[in-house]
C-alpha cells in the first residue's frame, strides 16, 4: 500500500476564515475595546480623586488614639490609599475582563450569515472543508462563529493531516476486517 501525499489547506483558506471571523466579530471587538477605554478613563479620574482625598485626610485632630498613634497614621496614610487604589484597580480590571469575556463569548455563539456561508462553501479547499466539518460539532445547530474560529486554529495546527491519516487508518482497518471475516 502506497502512501498518498497529504492535502493541506492553502493560505487562501486561512485568509478567508480570518476575514469572515473578523467581519462577524468586529462589532463585539469594537464594543469591548470601547468599554475598556471608557472604564480606564473613568477609573483614572476616580483614582486621582481618591488619592487626592487620601492625601487631604489629616489625623492631627484625632486625640482619642494618642499622639504616637496619630503620628503613625499620618506617616502610613499615603501607603494605605495607594494600597486601596491597587486593590480597587484589580477588582475593576477583573470585572471588565469578565464582561469582555462575556461579550466575546456571545459573539462566538453568533450564527454565520448566508453570505459568509456561501463564501466558505465556494472558496474553501477540500482539506479546509474537512477541518470545518470536524470543528462543527453541533450539526443540529447552524454554523457559528466559534466553529469558524476553531477551524482556523486547527488548520494552523495541522488538523487536516491528522483527519486524513485517521481516514486512511480507518479504511485500512476496515479492509483488514473484511479480509479476516
Amino acid at each position: 500500500m502506497t502512501q498518498e501525499p497529504y492535502q493541506t489547506p492553502n493560505r487562501q483558506d486561512a485568509s478567508l476564515l480570518r476575514h469572515i471571523v473578523l467581519k462577524l466579530t468586529a462589532t463585539a471587538k469594537i464594543a469591548s475595546a470601547a468599554l475598556v477605554v471608557l472604564v480606564a478613563l473613568v477609573w483614572y479620574q476616580l483614582l486621582n480623586r481618591l488619592l487626592a482625598f487620601g492625601n487631604g485626610v489629616d489625623y492631627a485632630g484625632n486625640h482619642l488614639v494618642g499622639a504616637e498613634a496619630t503620628a503613625l497614621l499620618q506617616r502610613y496614610n499615603p501607603y494605605f490609599w495607594v494600597a486601596l487604589v491597587i486593590l480597587c484597580t484589580i477588582i475593576v480590571a477583573w470585572v471588565v475582563y469578565q464582561v469582555v469575556r462575556g461579550i466575546l463569548a456571545r459573539s462566538r455563539q453568533k450564527w454565520v450569515d448566508n453570505t459568509s456561508f456561501q463564501q466558505l462553501e465556494q472558496q474553501l479547499s477540500a482539506p479546509a472543508l474537512e477541518v470545518l466539518l470536524w470543528a462543527w460539532q453541533a450539526r443540529d445547530e447552524p454554523l457559528r462563529v466559534g466553529d469558524l474560529q476553531l477551524a482556523r486554529q486547527e488548520i494552523h495546527a495541522g488538523r487536516s493531516q491528522r483527519l486524513q491519516q485517521a481516514a486512511r487508518q480507518l479504511a485500512t482497518l476496515e479492509e483488514a476486517r473484511q479480509r479476516n471475516s
